[in-house]
């Protein structure tokens, strides 16, 4: 892992400009039997050239054999080991809207989702709704009130909310509410730890969902809501203080616009609907102002969840097409990788490598890969390495470490 008291030693606060491509849920699995995988199906000539240049192998996001949520895979990107700073998805999502945790304060991600009468969940996404649908929502839950604590509900994106209680004696050590299946009943909130501060949030929670369903009765296909991801300010080292850069993040979905400020980047205003080509033109027009720029592409995760291989492989030739606009930019280091695998096979993310590429003209040395594909990297210069190794790296390629020792 990134060992950050090393880091903060040897970072130099100038060098080259690196770009982080992260092609959520890039990894994949063959369809059938020594078929290909999404990414080696893919027609996408710019990334074959990145491999054939640059260095490949594929990075482990936890550890072997672990299903890697978002937030974890995206920190351990980032130098930050998802053990040490485990970080519950309502944290993501409020600073991802802007929310600022205060100490105390407890976060949920909340998901609309369909009831039938009996109260089973028939759809854990409310069909995907639009944002204006979830914002209707939202407004419904608005003059929800709890007993002694400030309810702050606010729409993130389509059927995602967010969630924060705030008030004196609160603890977030609460069990998630979503069965993660469907057939079954949204769950009660219980608190994970047998404290007086738990039991009491749960509480809380439990009494937040009671007045939600009354509310969403006519609401359909969003008529319920699960909770996920209980979660406090995680008071994050910060990229400036540990790597010495200034870092921007550009992205569309909220949750990684959070991951980016609780680390300290700036957030580059994005669309809803900005396509991989309007993402990398962001960063264009904001090349000269940050030394680091996290890129995000969703849809290769959406499409791998929906069990879609081909609308999979469409996205990776989407951002293979786009890729010229980051590339005229010159920059000294280019990741491309994934914060997870998601097999349109297995319609979830997996415990799979995620293949990587670090292409830096100036300072590495190329290895024999002629593709971009989780075969051809397994062959490669990097092979399989923990992916919070990442960071180091490319800062040494970028020029950004000074020597340890005399």
């Amino acid at each position: 892992m990134a060992n950050f008291d090393l880091m903060r030693r040897l970072a130099k606060d100038n060098g080259g400009r690196i770009i982080l491509l992260v092609l959520d849920g890039l990894g994949g699995l063959p369809l059938e039997v020594d078929g290909p995988t999404e990414l080696e199906a893919a027609t996408k000539p710019n990334l074959d050239r990145l491999a054939r240049e640059g260095s490949n192998g594929l990075s482990i996001p936890i550890a072997r054999g672990i299903e890697p949520g978002s937030g974890p895979g995206h920190l351990a990107l980032f130098g930050y080991d998802p053990l040490v700073y485990d970080i519950g998805r309502g944290a993501l999502e409020a600073a991802g809207i802007g929310i600022d945790l205060h100490p105390g304060d407890v976060a949920a991600r909340g998901n609309f989702c369909t009831v039938d009468e009996k109260g089973l969940i028939v759809d854990r996404r409310a069909g995907r709704i639009s944002t204006a649908e979830g914002a209707k929502a939202v407004a419904s839950l608005s003059d929800i009130r709890l007993p002694g604590v400030e309810v702050v509900v606010q729409e993130v994106k389509e059927h995602r909310f967010a969630l924060v209680l705030r008030g004196d004696g609160l603890d977030p050590n609460i069990h998630d509410t979503d069965p993660l299946v469907v057939g079954e009943a949204p769950l009660p909130a219980i608190p994970s730890v047998d404290t007086p501060q738990a039991r009491h949030t749960a509480e809380l929670i439990n009494q937040f969902v009671a007045q939600a369903r009354e509310r969403l009765k006519g609401h359909h296909p969003a008529n319920m809501l699960t909770l996920r991801g209980f979660a406090g300010d995680p008071a994050l080292p910060k990229f400036k203080d540990v790597y010495k850069l200034n870092a921007a993040c550009v992205a569309v979905y909220p949750m990684y616009k959070g991951v980016s400020r609780l680390v300290g980047m700036t957030i580059i205003e994005t669309d809803e609907h900005d396509t991989p080509l309007d993402e990398f033109q962001r960063v264009a027009a904001n090349w000269e102002h940050y030394d680091f720029f996290f890129v995000h592409v969703k849809y290769t995760d959406s499409r791998g969840e929906d069990g879609d291989f081909d609308a999979k492989v469409a996205v990776i030739e989407e951002v293979d097409a786009a890729l010229p606009a980051l590339l005229d930019l010159q920059p000294d280091v280019l990741v491309v990788t994934g914060d997870h695998s998601t097999p349109a096979k297995m319609r979830t993310h997996s415990f799979h490598p995620v293949p990587t590429l670090i292409w830096a003209p100036a300072t590495h040395l190329r290895d024999h890969v002629t593709g971009f594909g989780e075969r051809s990297c397994m062959t490669g210069a990097l092979g399989q390495f923990p992916a919070t190794d990442l960071m180091p790296l490319v800062l040494a390629h970028a020029g950004r470490l000074n020597r340890y020792g005399a």
